[in-house]
């Protein structure tokens, strides 16, 4: 079996890096797997990125051609927009490549437009990262017209201007005539999809991402708080994000305000954030704060991990984020809220705790509860590796994709 994983990257962010792992979990099971990218940073001769001159200053203009039919709408709705309007060649490419499965993962960026996507003739699954495939352009939103579907009666108030999402959602309408098998990463979506206008009478399967679990494993504690100078003897709380506290969807603010309920509860509590190097004007969080800058390689995300007694992922929606898995794997409990595919990663009570979605009380209440004295924090993070290697291994997880993949 032949199958191309098409994806904007191969490791430029949380989607990109789930899909490259899908790849390399099924080739270590054998399958014939492969990459087509627009952008490549992995150097894996599995990878197939652009490879002329003009192709690579192609792949680079097309975000910004399909930015410019974006600014007409005006929304206070944070997060990024795509119309995948600008038409490509990955059709005849695909075909070309004489693949048996065409894996859809993160294809905007003008990478495929969505006439694209509906023009496609092999099999084609598609493993979705966010909420855009069933939405208008957004790729995250609490608004629930694509429940509904997207009409001039039932535009949100905080939205004015050219009606960008109703445009987008009734051109995926118009192209994506025959149903295409989605495969959701966690359950919370794949409800999503369930419910959605768009596609709720497709086939929708979950499959978590996979983590290598032999490369993502536990460190010494000790060691690990030596060789990135954290204090030996503290409880350290962690806290990452690919934005840092930039961006609300991942909820350091929530974090903020728990962490008051925290002030003298906690003897020695310090936090550790990755993913953002000190601001300027750093927030007064009532207790000290070490940042760690954007950590890129394995290695020292993994030490990370080990290093902290847990990790808090305050996300207002999130799908199934690489940090928990990678927490996890590396034996450190997860604290967050019971939102978007967090229960998917945390077993409540055995591997971390999921508090009542953004009660910070609540939350508070389990890093206090993670935290405590004696070996808890010692065991919750010994059953979450336990359950990265039995949900998440990569030949768990490339077995549920070759089954579905046998279906076609």
């Amino acid at each position: 079996m032949k199958v191309v994983h098409v994806s904007h990257s191969d490791l430029n962010g949380g989607a990109a890096i789930a899909a490259y792992r899908i790849h390399r979990a099924l080739r270590s099971q054998g399958v014939d797997s492969s990459m087509a990218v627009n952008n490549t940073t992995s150097g894996d001769w599995t990878v197939q990125g652009p490879k002329t001159p003009v192709a690579k200053q192609m792949a680079y203009v097309r975000p910004y051609l399909g930015s410019f039919f974006s600014k007409g709408l005006q929304t206070t709705e944070p997060g990024i927009h795509s119309t995948a309007l600008v038409p490509s060649t990955w059709p005849q490419r695909l075909k070309a490549t004489g693949a048996d499965i065409i894996n859809l993962h993160w294809v905007n960026g003008e990478m495929l437009s969505i006439a694209n996507i509906g023009q496609l003739q092999q099999p084609v699954v598609w493993t979705l990262h966010d909420m855009w495939a069933f939405c208008g352009a957004e790729h995250y939103t609490n608004d629930h017209r694509w429940r509904e579907g997207y009409w001039r009666h039932n535009r949100p108030g905080y939205e004015g201007g050219f009606d960008l999402n109703r445009w987008t959602w009734h051109r995926k309408r118009k192209h994506w005539r025959k149903p295409i098998q989605i495969v959701t990463p966690s359950q919370w979506l794949a409800d999503c999809v369930s419910k959605s206008a768009l596609m709720g009478d497709w086939s929708v399967t979950v499959i978590p991402n996979p983590i290598d679990t032999e490369l993502w494993q536990p460190v010494d504690k000790g060691l690990a708080r030596q060789l990135l100078h954290l204090p030996q003897d503290l409880p350290l709380l962690l806290f990452g994000a690919a934005e840092g506290s930039a961006d609300p969807r991942k909820g350091f603010d929530l974090l903020t305000a728990a962490l008051a309920h925290l002030r003298g509860e906690i003897d020695g509590l310090e936090l550790v954030v990755f993913g953002q190097g000190e601001p300027k004007q750093p927030s007064a969080l009532g207790f000290p704060v070490h940042y760690m800058g954007r950590l890129q390689d394995p290695l020292s995300l993994r030490v990370l991990y080990s290093a902290a007694d847990a990790m808090v992922i305050p996300s207002r929606q999130d799908n199934l984020p690489n940090t928990g898995l990678e927490a996890h794997a590396c034996g450190t409990p997860v604290i967050a809220f019971k939102v978007g595919g967090l229960p998917d990663i945390v077993d409540h009570l055995k591997t971390g705790y999921l508090a009542a979605p953004f009660d910070i009380e609540d939350l508070a209440r389990g890093v206090q509860w993670v935290l405590a004295e004696g070996d808890r924090s010692k065991d919750l993070g010994e059953a979450a590796r336990q359950r990265a290697l039995s949900l998440w291994a990569p030949s768990v997880v490339s077995n549920l994709y070759c089954q579905l993949y046998n279906n076609f």
